[in-house]
């Protein structure tokens, strides 16, 4: 028993090396030759289960931004040099085709393989992925022509999607129920932004997403997020909770306090707190939606909740917490065992029901950003 346990130990100890070595000689290559379009160009949306490219998919504006931070942010800290080549690529591609293509500002929701526009609508949430790709791409050579782009993607939100009520509209044309996802993604990339530009005016946009989040988004009684709400920001019962998220805020509390110097602490202990109410008896694993009381509504459990709830303790690593460090390395071995260990090297599995069925039956290029984001913050802060 205690030989097992050193071995388990040791995974632990080389978990952030084996899942960096994973992403540079199996991830990247292979989102950016079998996952790439020679053809028409773009990102593949997703591979069959055998590696192969589905090349019918619809190409949704918000997975070719997560592809290009991906490839921006992998040249950034020199994992890979080609990085830096792709992300401009992909970049390329995306302005040429998704911005503006039927004459009205900002980026289209979804292109058909070819190129063309399948659905017109201008998603927050999608906008939100295309301004931290653009951060991060600026980050590399601070090209003014990026800068520009950024300036104008925030000169759209600005006057097109702003909510009187705070926040951001869902897109054009306005839907309902509002979601905390497009808030807290926008919080993002303007903590992006920020570092990579050091313009003060990101701090400040920063700082109104962080009020948003303390006037309407966190319920202080219960210590969870909701997420669908009215216009005016108030809840729509039954509270629905994604764990997911809640590590998420955890993370972007901390890069915030960061840029900021604004004590965070209190809140992300409370919400960490609250996100390990909705663990997976069985693996460990966060379930994809809650109840505000702790309840569990779906049990089957995704990657991404996974990632986050890593990030989330490397966030109280950075910050000192005892024990955050060992919790962190893990979060990571059980992503790393439960999803990363698939028959295509460099793919994942996606989504297990409670029974640890997969219920995906692709691999979804949406989830490199997660993954990849999740071993950076790790190698960054816990070596």
């Amino acid at each position: 028993m205690a030989e097992a346990g050193n071995v388990a130990a040791d995974d632990a100890a080389d978990v952030v090396a084996r899942l960096k070595r994973g992403i540079i000689e199996r991830a990247l290559p292979l989102w950016s030759t079998v996952g790439w379009d020679d053809t028409a160009g773009g990102f593949i949306e997703r591979l069959h289960q055998d590696g192969s490219a589905d090349r019918a998919a619809p190409r949704r504006v918000m997975v070719q931004a997560r592809q290009i931070y991906c490839y921006a942010k992998a040249a950034q800290l020199g994992w890979y040099p080609d990085g830096r080549a792709i992300a401009l690529k992909g970049l390329e591609d995306l302005l040429a085709k998704a911005k503006a293509p039927d004459g009205r500002p900002g980026f289209v929701y979804s292109l058909t393989p070819d190129g063309a526009v399948l659905d017109p609508l201008r998603d927050t949430y999608g906008h939100a992925f295309v301004l931290l790709a653009l951060a991060t791409v600026y980050g590399l050579d601070q090209d003014a022509q990026i800068r520009a782009e950024i300036d104008a993607l925030l000169a759209f939100l600005d006057t097109q999607l702003r909510s009187p009520h705070g926040g951001f509209q869902e897109g054009l044309p306005p839907s309902m129920p509002r979601r905390q996802n497009p808030q807290m993604h926008l919080f993002e990339a303007m903590i992006a932004c920020f570092d990579a530009t050091h313009d003060l005016s990101f701090q400040n946009r920063a700082g109104e997403f962080f009020a948003l989040f303390l006037a309407s988004l966190y319920d202080k009684q219960t210590r969870v997020l909701g997420e669908y709400f009215e216009e005016d920001w108030s809840k729509i019962p039954p509270v629905s909770v994604e764990p997911g998220h809640l590590a998420e805020w955890v993370w972007l509390l901390k890069g915030f306090e960061r840029i900021t110097g604004c004590p965070t602490g209190r809140h992300r202990g409370e919400l960490l707190a609250s996100a390990l109410r909705y663990r997976d008896a069985a693996t460990g694993c966060l379930v994809d939606e809650g109840t505000a009381e702790g309840g569990i509504r779906r049990d089957s459990r995704r990657l991404w909740p996974q990632t986050e709830l890593a990030k989330a303790w490397i966030a109280q690593a950075e910050s000192g917490e005892n024990g955050a460090a060992d919790e962190a390395r893990a979060a990571l071995l059980l992503l790393e065992r439960q999803y990363l260990n698939h028959q295509v090297a460099g793919g994942w599995y996606d989504q297990f029901d409670r029974n640890g069925n997969s219920l995906i039956a692709t691999i979804p290029a949406s989830s490199f950003y997660h993954v990849l984001c999740a071993v950076t913050e790790a190698e960054q802060v816990l070596g």
